[in-house]
């Protein structure tokens, strides 16, 4: 069993590895390094909740500070980890010191992708990617301010409903013909460019951002050739992966440090967990998966397989967002050439797309459908096959359906 693990990353698939590595009988040190002032929290509430100012900043915090003491677990926060010395099993600290490591778990998460045009670097332009983040938004975040936002998915569709909630004047710019279009069916898109719209909200698809005009701060953003008037910016076009340490210090990395399915890097003394990961999903393909699911999940993995005791991820990947009153619910992974099963009425605003491949469930989307959501992941798991007229058919319960 080692004698000292460190963590680096101090975020949702940090947390969770000390907290299993206890869990699992683990008595050695831990040290989690973080490059924020604050321990791990929850992220998915920044663009939702937190910023229209119904959730407490102490709520977003994923464990209370006698966790850490209890689980004995050392934290150093507010510091940068510079390298990474595999050979000598030791990481070196912005501010110079040196830890050495038996085990070392990278939890390095993502940051966010930056527009790259005229203009970017005025005042007013914003991303959402921490807690600073949004309360640096919050002073400029008020009803009749017009902001204008930058791509179409889900941070985007937060802060703009967010925003139509807070009384601001909200237009998105998507480059794709329709929203969320990486991540939901059209008949989902289509549901949701019509409550945005019902909203008040200004789509733009199709259309890309030019520059962003204005002497110090923002005064409007140029787009398909005409200039929008702004007071302010969201820029929400995706993140990348945090792998520059594990790049530099010769692990192989590819829009993600490369691991196998326990979680394990090519070097045996060195593991990653979370969203910085591009590991074999349960399909056998290589994927890069953004979602507290697989931050959970894979750090579980990783804490079994530092400690000697490996066991395969092949876990079904889960997502969600909020957006007004809906409640958009994924599991599973679509493909272009899937069945779409129907189930409900959108104008219901409660139904769900079923996707079909080889005639079993291989994803759903569910859109204030609790059961059809959790059924339909049980479904995945278990290579369930069903009938589409069935599983359209709302008179069968989906419990029954459930049964193949």
């Amino acid at each position: 069993m080692p004698e000292q693990i460190v963590i680096i990353g101090a975020g949702q698939a940090g947390v969770q590895a000390v907290q299993s590595l206890r869990a699992e009988g683990y008595t050695g040190a831990i040290t989690m390094i973080g490059d924020e002032a604050y321990p791990p929290y929850q992220r998915p509430p920044l663009s939702k909740a937190y910023l229209l100012g119904s959730f407490a900043r102490e709520r977003l915090f994923l464990k209370p500070d006698a966790f850490y003491r209890e689980a004995g677990c050392e934290l150093i926060l507010n510091t940068v980890v510079t390298a990474i010395n595999r050979a000598a099993k030791k990481v070196t600290l912005g501010d110079g010191r040196t830890l050495s490591y038996d085990k070392l778990l990278l939890a390095t998460g993502t940051r966010v992708r930056k527009l790259s045009c005229p203009g970017a670097e005025l005042a007013g332009v914003h991303y959402l990617r921490d807690i600073a983040d949004v309360d640096g938004l919050q002073n400029v975040f008020k009803a009749g301010t017009r902001i204008a936002i930058v791509g179409g998915g889900y941070i985007g569709l937060e802060v703009a409903a967010v925003g139509a909630k807070r009384g601001l004047d909200v237009t998105v710019f998507e480059t794709a013909d329709r929203l969320m279009a990486r991540a939901v069916s059209k008949p989902v898109s289509t549901f949701f460019a019509e409550e945005h719209a019902a909203a008040g909200v200004k789509l733009n698809l199709n259309t890309s951002v030019e520059a962003f005009e204005g002497k110090e701060k923002i005064e409007g953003v140029r787009a398909g050739g005409i200039v929008h008037p702004a007071d302010l910016v969201l820029v929400g076009i995706g993140v990348v992966p945090n792998d520059m340490l594990a790049r530099e210090s010769g692990l192989a990395c590819q829009d993600g440090v490369i691991v196998d399915q326990n979680a394990m890097t090519a070097d045996p003394s060195v593991f990653a967990a979370g969203d910085c990961t591009r590991h074999v999903g349960r399909e056998g393909v290589e994927i890069r998966l953004e979602c507290v699911q697989n931050a959970i999940d894979q750090a579980k993995h990783a804490a079994l397989a530092m400690l000697g005791r490996p066991k395969t991820y092949s876990e079904v990947p889960w997502f969600w967002s909020d957006q007004y009153d809906l409640k958009l619910q994924i599991a599973g992974l679509a493909r272009p050439t899937d069945q779409l099963v129907l189930r409900g009425d959108p104008k219901a605003r409660k139904f769900a797309v079923f996707h079909l491949r080889d005639g079993a469930v291989a994803a759903v989307e569910a859109v204030n459908a609790a059961p059809e959501y959790l059924t339909g992941r049980k479904m995945i798991a278990d290579h369930i096959k069903v009938l589409p007229e069935k599983l359209a058919d709302l008179s069968i319960p989906m419990k029954q359906i459930a049964q193949g």
